[in-house]
């Protein structure tokens, strides 16, 4: 199994906007289950701690293999959220392991 944690911090001016853009990335990504083969498991987390050096939301997934992590980030399913979001996002971290 292959784990995959992207973390995120969105653009907002306002404490709204910036709700509005979680809300948003929430919505586009919880909207990927069931529709691409080898995804596991997925789950958006929205930061409460609200520290200065916390990112805003983080997605984290699991697949059932690496050649099924590859094929995630190419399917159109995939292409069509990150269309979606287009710069909503000001920052980005990534990390994928291998579970044992």
């Amino acid at each position: 199994m292959v784990k995959h944690i992207v973390m995120w911090n969105l653009r907002g001016d306002s404490d709204d906007e910036k709700n509005a853009a979680v809300v948003q990335l929430k919505s586009a990504f919880e909207s990927l289950r069931g529709r691409i083969p080898g995804l596991l498991h997925l789950e958006v987390g929205v930061d409460s701690s609200r520290v200065d050096y916390a990112c805003d939301v983080v997605l984290y997934t699991e697949f059932a293999s690496c050649s099924a992590l590859e094929d995630y980030a190419s399917h159109p399913e995939h292409q069509r959220v990150k269309r979606e979001l287009g710069d909503l996002r000001i920052a980005r971290y990534q990390v994928d392991y291998i579970a044992n």
